[in-house]
């Protein structure tokens, strides 16, 4: 067998795969009577709250306090329903690899090298994530200080309308059965509980194959209390000071599409507030561009300082991700993360699988293999691990006063040693299914698990320079081979830049809910958990 025809597969397949990792969006729009494009908003607006980003925070929260207030949600995107490149989850990979200032999503690239996704659209990353759902851990929650009951009730909430199960094919049934026979036990079949052990877990498509994302729970707001703008680009927030304690928020500025400006202030009272849910780069970003922030950072942009805020953009983590693919002889489902494994050891063991890996892609590093591959080409399936946690950390710097422009990230990927080993042992376990009995009749023979690895490892699954061969430790691999799963959080942490109740030290009327404030990364994935922050709160 030609091996170099092997690799010609593989590398579309794997960068088509997890580049390009965009799905779809419920495809009938609902008639929300409270959504406009920001062209029509009013110079001057009040309301009582005013929420930045419509993702997957913004939009479970702008419904929850749309009930007995007035609610502005500005969303820098568009939105997601009638995208024909975000409509079926059997289109996938048409969203991520568009790189228009119009797409769904705007690629970064870390200073780590790792090329990464942040989304731009009504919706968030429900949109364009793999859309596997799951809750977070008893342990997570208690250590993050919420009440338990009303974690669940507002996870039951969601799952009414976002969350389903899934069917499972013969490959993920293979790679279940695999981790069973690799130790990670017990089986706990489906749930969306965060067990110890092998689970099927929940899923945001349904069985139609479509994406049910946060903007769907909007249909949950009370239209007379909520105003949603979208192409609504966030400028900066804006602080009353004069004659105050402390800086007070009371305002933003934001521009459409056109570049006019709007400004919309808080209406009086006590309880009104602007709340950031822009996302862990997004939010961060923010706060910097509107003066709150690393003082000398700020001025080195000149950005006036309204609060010397060091911690603002600390503390930034991407929980790192190693994949293998494995090359079938028999065909395969097309299937996004259905199984996981979540070992003891603390690492998270999941899989996809599918011909059209490459669909819709359109830039990579390996797309000039998959202009040239059949279909058939891409027969298999990828395991991968995912460290938890993670313990190692970055941090985020401004590089414009732009906000449409990203910031400079760094995430530092196995920085600390016990990452590299949880790694190693995620790795090990793939090994392990890979060569168990369940999984047999999905692997060819003469590809060894040294072949797979090297064939891994010398695909363009970042800009890192390569060292890994076979004779090289699984460390190297690790660190070689290492990508994002788009869970990367920080950089507006709890005890650093929000107090437990998501209200910004050293200012009023401020908070941030959404994923810059965790310390970890909740459960396998943390849609369930951001999703459900409105109600935690």
């Amino acid at each position: 067998m030609n091996l170099g025809w092997w690799w010609r597969l593989f590398a579309g397949a794997l960068a088509g795969f997890l580049f390009f990792h965009g799905f779809a969006a419920t495809e009938t729009a609902p008639n929300y009577s409270f959504m406009y494009d920001a062209t029509s908003a009013s110079t001057l607006s009040y309301y009582d709250y005013i929420i930045v980003g419509g993702g997957t925070a913004g939009c479970p929260l702008a419904a929850t306090l749309s009930q007995n207030a007035t609610v502005l949600l500005l969303e820098r995107g568009g939105s997601p329903y009638g995208n024909p490149n975000i409509t079926k989850m059997a289109s996938f990979g048409a969203a991520l690899s568009d790189l228009s200032q119009s797409s769904p999503s705007q690629r970064f690239i870390s200073e780590d090298g790792v090329i990464n996704a942040r989304a731009r659209v009504l919706g968030g990353g429900s949109c364009i994530n793999a859309g596997f759902y799951t809750r977070a851990s008893d342990e997570y929650i208690k250590q993050a200080g919420w009440d338990g009951r009303l974690v669940k009730e507002s996870y039951q909430w969601m799952e009414k309308s976002v969350a389903f199960e899934p069917s499972l094919g013969q490959w993920q049934s293979a790679v279940r059965d695999g981790l069973l026979e690799a130790g990670v036990m017990p089986s706990n079949g489906f749930t969306y509980d965060h067990i110890y052990g092998t689970k099927v877990g929940g899923t945001i498509f349904d069985q139609q194959g479509n994406r049910h994302t946060a903007a769907d729970l909007l249909e949950y707001a009370n239209p007379s209390g909520l105003t949603v703008f979208l192409h609504a680009s966030v400028h900066k927030i804006l602080f009353a000071i004069k004659g105050k304690r402390r800086p007070k928020a009371h305002g933003v500025v934001f521009r459409d599409t056109t570049g006019a400006k709007h400004k919309a202030y808080l209406k009086q009272g006590s309880k009104n507030e602007i709340i950031v849910s822009a996302g862990a780069l997004g939010s961060p970003q923010l706060l910097m561009l509107s003066g709150v922030g690393p003082a000398q950072h700020l001025k080195s942009h000149d950005i006036t300082v309204v609060l010397d805020h060091p911690l603002v953009g600390q503390g930034m983590s991407d929980n790192p991700m190693n994949a293998v693919f494995i090359p079938s002889p028999l065909p395969v489902e097309v299937s996004l993360i259905q199984v996981v494994g979540i070992t003891h050891f603390g690492s998270y063991i999941e899989a996809a699988s599918g011909e059209n890996f490459a669909g819709g892609a359109s830039s990579s590093p390996a797309v000039e293999y998959m202009n040239n591959l059949d279909e058939t080409t891409f027969r298999g399936g990828f395991i991968l691990e995912k460290v938890m946690g993670p313990i190692s950390t970055g941090h985020l710097e401004l590089r414009t006063r732009n906000p449409n422009d990203n910031p400079s990230v760094t995430f530092n990927y196995f920085k600390d040693p016990q990452d590299l080993q949880r790694c190693v042992q995620g790795i090990q376990t793939i090994e392990k299914i890979i060569e168990s009995k369940a999984f047999f009749r999905f692997r060819y023979e003469f590809l060894s698990w040294p072949i797979l690895l090297n064939m891994t490892a010398n695909a363009p699954l970042n800009l890192l320079p390569k060292h890994y061969n076979p004779s090289m430790p699984l460390e190297v691999f690790c660190k070689d081979t290492v990508m994002t799963i788009w869970h990367y959080h920080g950089g507006c942490q709890v005890g650093k830049v929000v107090d437990l109740d998501y209200k910004v030290l050293g200012v009023d009327a401020l908070r941030v809910i959404d994923g810059s404030t965790f310390n970890d990364s909740p459960g396998t994935n943390p849609q369930a958990t951001v999703h459900g922050c409105e109600d935690i709160e």
